[in-house]
């Protein structure tokens, strides 16, 4: 009796055992059929196992033709279609330190977005402004300043980067981001560099104080910190931004602070 038993087993589940061994596909299922093995067993095997179905309309029309019942069909297409895609994660904040500022920016000044994205403090230089312009301030009672023509000792910044280059500017309180101006340096005398900026509104005349200044925009990134880009059409040479206040008005030569880089290429 056991020995039929055993036997009655084997042909019952001599096709189970088999197609286990192997990903299951239409014909698979059509062999489970055809054993004999019970419709929600062959369900449960579908739902378990891998599968590599065929749920095309030809493929599905031809598991009908085979007696497949329409539950089983359904549980192929159900595999066949694979887990519910989930909704792309949502990008990952910026990191911020714990004042909630950005990473790396942690007091007043300017800084860079180097290679790796992190925030690097960009070092002042040196500038001396001289007072100039004094005939064109008569003439307009004042209304116009003089320009301030600035001089930076040596032909390079010590900061080199590529375009474009980010910047970050935490500016004190009180201050804001279109207080400061982005200039572009020139070469005087082989070993020095120079500008030609304004102390209070804007002369416009070719070759004036607007010449060097490059036009840019700004996006606040958290509390009193902006970030401003110089793009790639701005081409080579040596840049500054120069904060609000860094003259005096009230000296006709005075020193200051510039945030200076040069962009080789």
């Amino acid at each position: 009796m056991r020995k039929l038993t055993l036997i009655a087993a084997i042909f019952v589940l001599g096709p189970l055992l088999l197609v286990a061994q192997q990903a299951l596909d239409n014909d698979s299922v059509i062999k489970m059929m055809k054993a004999g093995l019970s419709e929600d067993l062959i369900i449960s095997t579908v739902t378990a196992q891998a599968g590599n179905y065929n749920t095309s309309p030809d493929g599905l029309i031809a598991l009908k033709s085979a007696g497949v019942s329409d539950k089983v069909v359904a549980a192929i297409v159900a595999k066949g279609a694979g887990p519910t895609p989930t909704a792309a994660p949502a990008p990952a904040p910026a990191p911020v330190n714990a004042s909630g500022l950005p990473a790396g920016i942690d007091e007043v000044g300017v800084y860079y977005k180097d290679k790796s994205g992190a925030w690097v403090t960009l070092m002042p230089e040196i500038v001396n402004f001289k007072s100039g312009g004094f005939m064109k301030s008569l003439a307009t009672d004042g209304i116009v300043k003089g320009d301030i023509n600035g001089h930076l000792p040596g032909p390079h910044a010590k900061t080199i980067l590529t375009l474009p280059v980010v910047m970050a500017v935490y500016v004190p309180e009180g201050i804001a981001i279109t207080e400061y101006q982005l200039l572009r340096l020139r070469p005087s005398g082989g070993n020095s560099r120079e500008f030609r900026s304004t102390t209070g509104g804007v002369f416009h005349s070719s070759g004036g104080a607007s010449r060097d200044v490059v036009q840019f925009e700004s996006t606040k990134l958290a509390p009193r910190v902006y970030q401003i880009t110089l793009k790639q059409d701005a081409g080579k040479g040596e840049y500054g931004l120069i904060p609000p206040g860094a003259v005096s008005t009230s000296n006709l030569a005075s020193g200051g602070k510039m945030y200076t880089m040069s962009v080789p290429e």
